[in-house]
Formats: C-alpha cells, sequence, structure tokens
C-alpha cells in the first residue's frame, strides 16, 4: 500500500475535473444548466365561496382560494417574481352537459377578468382547460349511456367552448389537459374564427395516466367517479406514443409542448425537446411535489434543496418552462 505522504502520479497534461468544482464561484462560472424565475409558473385552484377556501391537507403551504384570495396571493407573489400563473376553477356545483365549465360567468373567467384587471399585462394568466371538476362523473369528456366510454369528439368540441370562454375573458395562454384527439386543432379553429388567434395554447401534448396525480385529485375533487382515465391518457411504458401525440399537437396549432409528469418521464421530456422547435414545459405535478414535502417531514431532506434538484433535472432534460408548485417556496428562499 502507498503511503499517504506519496503523491500521487499523475501523466503531465492529465485533466483533473475537480479543478472546475473547486469553489462555489467556479461551480456557477461552469454550470450547464441554469434555473431561472422567469421559467416559473405558479398553480392556483380557484373556489366559489370562502365555505370551499382553506388549506389542502394533500398540498402541504398550499391553499383553495377565492378570487380575492386569488388576487391577494398573485400581489404578493408578484412582488416575489412570479409573473405566469395557471388557474384551475373549482365550481360549486357541478353537472353532465359540461354547461358549468363553459360558462362565462364561471369561476375561471371571473377568476381571469380580476386578475386582469388588478395586473394586466404584468401577469401571465394560464388557464386549464378541461372538465374533470366540472362533471359529475369526474371524467374529461363524457361517457357514452350504453357503454361508458368516454367519448372523443363531442368531448373535444366542448372543451374548445371551454377554451373559447376562458380567451374571451382575457387569458393569455389557453392549456387544454384532456388527452382528446383533435382537440388541439379544434381549439386553434374556434379561437381564430372568434378574432382571437393572437392567444395561445399550451398543450398538454404528451399526458401520462399516472399515480403522481393522487394529490391534485384531493385538492380538485376530480378523481373520477367510474373506471379510470386510461383509455385517453397516454399509458406510462409507451414513451415513443408521447413523441406522436407532440407531433400531431404541433401539427394542429398548439404553441407550447407540455409534458406531464416529469420525474418519471425525464427521458419522454428530452425525446420530445429534440424534435421540436417550439417551446417544451414540464409539469412538476402535485405527486411529486407531495413527495419532497414528505421526505422533509420525516428529517430525511430539505425542501428547497429537493426542489431545485428535480427542476434542475426538468430543464437539463430539455424543459424551458416549469408548472411548479414549488415556486412561491423557492423564491420566498432567494435561491432564484
Amino acid at each position: 500500500m502507498d503511503s499517504p505522504d506519496e503523491p500521487l502520479f499523475v501523466p503531465a497534461g492529465m485533466f483533473r475535473p475537480r479543478r472546475l468544482r473547486e469553489n462555489p464561484l467556479m461551480r456557477e462560472l461552469v454550470a450547464e444548466t441554469r434555473l431561472h424565475r422567469s421559467q416559473l409558473v405558479m398553480p392556483h385552484f380557484v373556489v366559489e365561496g370562502p365555505a370551499a377556501a382553506g388549506p389542502i391537507q394533500a398540498l402541504p403551504g398550499l391553499s383553495r382560494v377565492t378570487i380575492p384570495g386569488l388576487v391577494e396571493q398573485c400581489a404578493a407573489d408578484l412582488a416575489l417574481g412570479i409573473r405566469s400563473v395557471l388557474l384551475f376553477g373549482l365550481p360549486a356545483g357541478k353537472d353532465e352537459s359540461g354547461d358549468i365549465a363553459a360558462d362565462p360567468g364561471g369561476i375561471v373567467p371571473q377568476a381571469v377578468r380580476a386578475l386582469k384587471q388588478e395586473f394586466g399585462a404584468d401577469l401571465l394568466v394560464m388557464t386549464d382547460v378541461c372538465q374533470c371538476a366540472y362533471l359529475t362523473h369526474g371524467h374529461c369528456g363524457f361517457p357514452d349511456a350504453a357503454t361508458g366510454r368516454i367519448q372523443n369528439d363531442v368531448s373535444a368540441m366542448q372543451l374548445a367552448r371551454v377554451a373559447l370562454t376562458h380567451a374571451e375573458a382575457g387569458a393569455d395562454v389557453v392549456a387544454p389537459s384532456d388527452m382528446m384527439d383533435g382537440r388541439v386543432g379544434a381549439i386553434r379553429l374556434l379561437l381564430d374564427s372568434a378574432g382571437l388567434s393572437h392567444v395561445p395554447i399550451m398543450s398538454y401534448a404528451v399526458k401520462f395516466a399516472s399515480a403522481y396525480y393522487g394529490p391534485f385529485r384531493e385538492a380538485a375533487g376530480s378523481a373520477p367517479g367510474f373506471g379510470d382515465r386510461r383509455s385517453y391518457q397516454l399509458d406510462p411504458r409507451n414513451g415513443r406514443q408521447g413523441r406522436l401525440e407532440a407531433a400531431l399537437d404541433e401539427s394542429e396549432g398548439a404553441d407550447i409542448l407540455m409534458v406531464k409528469p416529469a420525474l418519471a418521464y425525464l427521458d419522454v421530456i428530452a425525446d420530445v425537446r429534440s424534435r421540436t422547435d417550439l417551446p417544451v414545459a414540464a409539469y412538476n405535478v402535485s405527486g411529486e411535489y407531495a413527495m419532497v414535502h414528505l421526505m422533509a417531514q420525516a428529517g430525511l431532506g430539505e425542501v428547497v434543496s429537493l426542489a431545485l434538484e428535480n427542476l434542475t433535472g426538468m430543464v437539463r432534460a430539455g424543459a424551458g418552462i416549469l408548472i411548479t408548485y414549488h415556486a412561491r417556496e423557492l423564491l420566498q428562499a432567494q435561491v432564484l
């Protein structure tokens, strides 16, 4: 065994990678992947009436908020540097027709108008376009009465009407999250025909039937009342289908392509990134957020460090937009 005092023989010119990890300034100088607050989109759950507002047990630190509470929270977040939000509407009632979701007086259009009136162009307002929180059965589309099969085309057309309602209220971006075939094209056609061709579509282009959505479904009350969503959301085993879905949505007029969830699908994010020139978004979903907080609560990690590592992995894979429930706590910690 060599003496501990004996120097290691290093051939002339041998590269030592540790030279570029020697101190914080050097590590920052050569960092390959960088996060910035401008990449962050903060989701919000907006409810009708104060009785439905309050903390979300499954998502520590987050709450369902009324429209006045939303405006107050967005003002505080804007001061931190959060300039983009994604709205999920939680109506007071549900129906089987989808009319509530497409109502110009509904919770999301009201929230959009309130935010645009208060903040104008200082806040980018995105809206989730779906029906699961509005329909009594909790699916993203309409089931056939005889078979229970979720009907595609009638569901896609209704989603287009929902998107139009949001855009007419002033939404900066509409984001269909249902995974019905052709819904991006239907939305683009309806928006364009209504004189709203300037409104971008951020498509949930590659959305998997994931086990990571549990906390969201508790927060939104959107779990399906029968069956599951596997007939329209992607099978987690099929990455190449994600490539096809993204290409189809791009061909139909999507402006931003999203992959959801993120952590278990970094390969899909990288694949989509390599095949499109459109912006790519990653949704750091509720289950991923909850796992970080559960680790922290158990004393096995620290929230900010875990969140930064996860989000960095998403950007390294190719995502340029990060929809994450961690946005507020990261900026409060002043790490971005």
